[in-house]
């Protein structure tokens, strides 16, 4: 299972929300280059890059942020928020992403977010499949929409989509343990779209608290998990995720 830490962007800051709550932003680092070069220097290859700035205006703002990481790591960084454009697909590959992570986009305007897949293919466009109450949310969480959970994420399965990042919002930032039951149910029921062209690679995220859940996720079957506010308040130290990523090479 691949590790994946969280960095979330505003005002050019990391930060991170509770339960995708603007108010409750807590700023950790005034620069965010530092926070992934420190990620690096622990082993870690991954990271989950979200524009909250972006996914509130509808459109890519902190594509600079994108760009210096990209630049000044070997990262592989999966970039989300505010990708509502072929335009915004066009400056965060150019910026330097390696994936990009659709949410909204592939709720409100399916035909783009499914040109998106074809044109790019299913190892670079990601489905953001965000919940609450197995209700589908968008535009950085201050929407819910009319989508149930599962049978989103099976459309898509059926349209070619393989990864597919899942977050319970309940469980975002309040480091309480994450959806175990919600992603055996997705894994269980999404089984039967599956076909060797098409599989799954659910990454779960939201509720990290402790480095135990990992192995709990690893064995559910989900391809990676996101960490966010278990690692800058302390819960897990990069020291272990290093340990966890020698030991599972």
């Amino acid at each position: 299972m691949r590790i994946i830490p969280a960095i979330d962007i505003i005002e050019g800051k990391c930060v991170r929300l509770s339960k995708g709550d603007y108010t409750t932003k807590k700023i950790y680092n005034e620069n965010p280059l530092e926070v992934a070069k420190e990620f690096e220097s622990y082993g870690i290859q991954y990271l989950h890059l979200v524009d909250l700035d972006g996914a509130k205006s509808q459109h890519i703002v902190n594509y600079k942020v994108l760009e210096q990481i990209a630049l000044k790591t070997s990262l592989k960084i999966d970039f989300g928020g505010g990708l509502k454009s072929n335009e915004d697909l066009k400056i965060a590959f150019e910026s330097g992403a390696n994936q990009i992570t659709g949410g909204s986009i592939a709720v409100k305007k399916p035909e783009v977010f499914k040109s998106w897949l074809f044109k790019y293919g299913k190892d670079k466009i990601i489905l953001g499949a965000d919940a609450n109450n197995e209700k589908i949310a968008v535009s950085g969480w201050l929407e819910e929409s009319e989508n149930e959970l599962i049978p989103f994420i099976k459309k898509y399965l059926r349209e070619g989509v393989e990864y597919v990042i899942c977050t319970d919002i309940s469980k975002d930032g309040m480091l309480q343990g994450p959806a175990f039951k919600l992603y055996h149910k997705i894994l269980e029921e999404c089984h039967a779209e599956q076909s060797e062209a098409s599989k799954l690679k659910l990454i779960a995220s939201g509720g990290i608290s402790s480095f135990d859940e990992l192995p709990k996720l690893a064995e559910l079957g989900c391809e990676g998990t996101i960490i966010g506010k278990a690692i800058y308040e302390g819960k897990i130290a990069l020291k272990q995720l290093e340990s966890y990523i020698i030991n599972n090479k």
